[in-house]
C-alpha cells in the first residue's frame, strides 16, 4: 500500500510539473506568434495563435480538473468534486469548437479580401511552433492513456504540431510563388483538423457527463467476469459509471450459492474489477432464495 501511495504521489507531482511547464511554454509562444502574425498580416499565424491560446486555456482547465479529480469527500459531496473534471473536459471541447467557428469565419473573409503576406516570417514562426507543440505533446504522451482531460490536451498539442507543419508549407509556397490565397486555405485546413480531433473528445465527454459506461470498459465482459467467478450463480442490476475522468464506480447484485463463502467471493470479484480499472465497487450478495424481484432491487 505504501509503495502504491508513493507511486501515486510521484505521478501527481510529475503531472503538475508537466502542466505548469506546458502552460508557460505555450503562453510565451502565443505572444510571439500573434505579434509576428499581426506584423506579417498572416491569417494562418493569427488563427494558429488563437488556437494555441485556447490550448493554453485548455491546459489550465485540464490542470484544474486533475486537481479536482483528487479532491476528498465531504458531507455534501460524497465523491468530492471529482465529477467536475468531466464537465471541464466537456467545456474544453466546446471552447475548441468555438475556435473552429472563428477560424472558418475569418478564412472566408480573407478569401474575399486578400492581403500581402510575409512568407518568411510565417515559415520561421510556425517552425518554432512545431518545436513548442512537439515538446508539449511528448511530455503529455505517457499520462494521456489514463485521463480524458490529459488525453484531450495531448491530442491538441499533437494536432498543433501537424498544423504548424502545414503553416510552414504555406510560408514556403508564399515565399517562392507569392500565392497568398494559400494562407486562408491553410486556415480552413487548421479548422478541419481541430474539428476532427475535437469530435471524439466532445462525444466521450458528453457520454461521461450523463454517467454512461466509460468507453474503455465493456459491461458484457464485466458481467461475464463476475458470473464466471467460482461460487457465483448470477449477477443482475449491474451499474457502471464514471466518478471522474480517471475513476469508475460499479454496483451489482451478486447471487451466490453459499453465504459462508461470501467474503472470499466478494474479495475475488473486487480484485478482478480493480485490475480492469474499476476501483470503487459495491456488491450486494444474495442467495437464490433471497433474490429480490426487479422492482425491489432497483
Amino acid at each position: 500500500m505504501g509503495a502504491h501511495a508513493h507511486h501515486h504521489t510521484h505521478e501527481i507531482t510529475s503531472l503538475n510539473g508537466i502542466y505548469i511547464t506546458a502552460i508557460v511554454l505555450n503562453a510565451l509562444f502565443v505572444v510571439i506568434e500573434a505579434a509576428v502574425g499581426f506584423r506579417s498580416n498572416s491569417l494562418g499565424l493569427l488563427s494558429d495563435a488563437g488556437h494555441n491560446l485556447s490550448d493554453v486555456f485548455s491546459l489550465m482547465l485540464s490542470m484544474a480538473a486533475f486537481r479536482l479529480s483528487l479532491s476528498h469527500a465531504t458531507k455534501k459531496f460524497t465523491y468530492g468534486y471529482r465529477k467536475s473534471s468531466v464537465l471541464i473536459s466537456l467545456l474544453n471541447a466546446i471552447i475548441l469548437l468555438a475556435a473552429v467557428g472563428a477560424i472558418i469565419t475569418e478564412s472566408i473573409r480573407k478569401f474575399s479580401e486578400p492581403a500581402p503576406v510575409d512568407g518568411a516570417a510565417i515559415t520561421w514562426t510556425a517552425a518554432a511552433g512545431i518545436l513548442v507543440n512537439g515538446i508539449t505533446a511528448v511530455m503529455l504522451m505517457k499520462q494521456q492513456k489514463h485521463d480524458i482531460n490529459t488525453k484531450g490536451a495531448f491530442l491538441h498539442m499533437a494536432t498543433d504540431t501537424l498544423v504548424s507543419a502545414g503553416v510552414v508549407v504555406s510560408g514556403i509556397i508564399i515565399s517562392f510563388t507569392g500565392f497568398t490565397v494559400i494562407d486562408p486555405v491553410i486556415g480552413l485546413a487548421i479548422a478541419a483538423i481541430i474539428l476532427v480531433s475535437t469530435w471524439k473528445l466532445l462525444s466521450e465527454s458528453l457520454r461521461m457527463s450523463i454517467d454512461a459506461v466509460p468507453e474503455n470498459i465493456d459491461p458484457d465482459e464485466i458481467k461475464s467476469m463476475i458470473s464466471d467467478t467460482p461460487g457465483v450463480i448470477d449477477v443482475h442490476h449491474l451499474h457502471i459509471w464514471p466518478i471522474s475522468t480517471t475513476e469508475t464506480a460499479l454496483t451489482a447484485h451478486v447471487v451466490i450459492a453459499d453465504l459462508d463463502r461470501m467474503e472470499n467471493i466478494k474479495e475475488s470479484i473486487k480484485h478482478k474489477l480493480f485490475d480492469r480499472g474499476i476501483h470503487h465497487s459495491t456488491l450486494e450478495m444474495e442467495t437464490p432464495l433471497s433474490n429480490c424481484n426487479e422492482h425491489e432491487c432497483e
